[in-house]
């Protein structure tokens, strides 16, 4: 881990064992009513698509401690990884659009939650390929806005399985 990396050492440990434990805790949840969530696309894409955000923060928290780390090998990693999960993101919002229930009128609500927090990883991710440390503060914010974010999208799932 560079001595850019050593301060945010705490803020990573911490972050990784939280967005671990909500991922475990969504799947969980899910699993309670996975019979209706998965007879609707919209809701499996967007439960895939909260776990993928937790996932990215997790992947994200714990690469950011790994020794001897460049601030330019973190941004490849983050960028990866940002648009693997912004994949998921691309197919639950494709999917929240298709459909045509009169109620889906908080479409464009329900689809952008998602991208929120991959705006300031690829933010981040761009500062870190530049060689910038700034970055770091913006994959912070990121991780809080993906935890915000995931449990936001994991929630009305929940929620809309059993309307």
């Amino acid at each position: 881990m560079t001595e850019v990396l050593e301060p945010w050492t705490d803020f990573n440990v911490a972050m990784a064992g939280a967005t671990g434990a909500l991922a475990g805790l969504a799947i969980v949840a899910a699993s309670v009513n996975i019979g209706d969530i998965v007879k609707d696309n919209s809701l499996t894409s967007r439960l895939a698509s909260g776990v993928a955000t937790l996932v990215l923060a997790l992947i994200v928290s714990a690469v950011g401690l790994v020794p001897g780390l460049s601030l330019t090998g973190y941004g490849i990693v983050v960028l990866v990884a940002t648009l693997i999960a912004g994949g998921f993101h691309g197919i639950a919002s494709r999917r929240i659009f298709q459909n045509k229930d009169p109620m889906n009128r908080l479409a464009p609500v329900k689809a952008g939650v998602g991208f929120v927090p991959l705006v300031s990883y690829l933010a981040g991710a761009i500062l870190l390929l530049s060689d910038n440390a700034s970055g770091l503060t913006y994959l912070a914010v990121a991780s809080i806005l993906a935890i915000i974010s995931a449990l936001l999208v994991s929630w009305v799932v929940l929620v809309e399985v059993l309307r």
